[in-house]
């Protein structure tokens, strides 16, 4: 008689899952790995997760979500447009900052498979970056309607995000960039 599988399997695959993926790189993790590092059966994985791609999209989605918490999180004080900006480019210089700091998830996927745009996790990585850059065009608009300002705090965030992923296993000064970028930002809207 097969056995129940216990609730919170899904959660177990996907959390060893995501941290093998982000610590590793998506290619270089098997499913096997996943199995062993999860502590479940392989019928259970392809249960919850038919394809790799499947498992893969779903840590992108999962990933979103905590990104999407966090930028939520950052903007509770915010007011004006100004205000959101730096509160916005503050969370991920905050975030990229942060010990084990390999990178953005999505970027790092994009970067990863620069061939496979029509992949269910690519789809993921994508609408998170669109939807990602889209508020910030969107709010800095509200200053600047010409898109230089958008395109300007834009190439901060994608800088502290590349910088970040090398930076830390280098001199780990990655917090003075941060610093850098936010003080940019203040300097621009204010």
């Amino acid at each position: 008689m097969a056995r129940t599988p216990a609730p919170d399997t899904r959660d177990r695959i996907l959390g060893a899952a995501a941290r093998l993926f982000y610590e590793h790189g998506v290619r270089a993790v098997g499913m096997n790995r996943i199995i062993q590092e999860a502590g479940t059966g392989k019928n259970l994985l392809y249960q919850h997760f038919p394809e790799k791609a499947d498992l893969v999209a779903a840590y992108l989605a999962a990933a979103r979500d905590v990104r999407d918490r966090a930028a939520r999180l950052a903007l509770v004080d915010a007011r004006t447009p100004a205000d959101v900006l730096v509160a916005l480019v503050a969370e991920v210089a905050a975030k990229v900052a942060e010990p084990g700091f390999r990178g953005c998830a999505f970027r790092n996927y994009l970067a990863e498979f620069p061939d496979d745009a029509d992949a269910a996790p690519a789809r993921v990585a994508q609408d998170y970056l669109g939807a990602s850059r889209a508020a910030i065009d969107a709010v800095a608009g509200e200053l600047d309607p010409s898109g230089e300002l958008a395109e300007r705090v834009w190439l901060l965030v994608d800088g502290l995000y590349f910088q970040a992923a090398y930076r830390n296993r280098l001199d780990g000064d990655v917090a003075r960039a941060g610093a850098a970028a936010v003080r940019l930002v203040e300097a621009l809207v204010r």
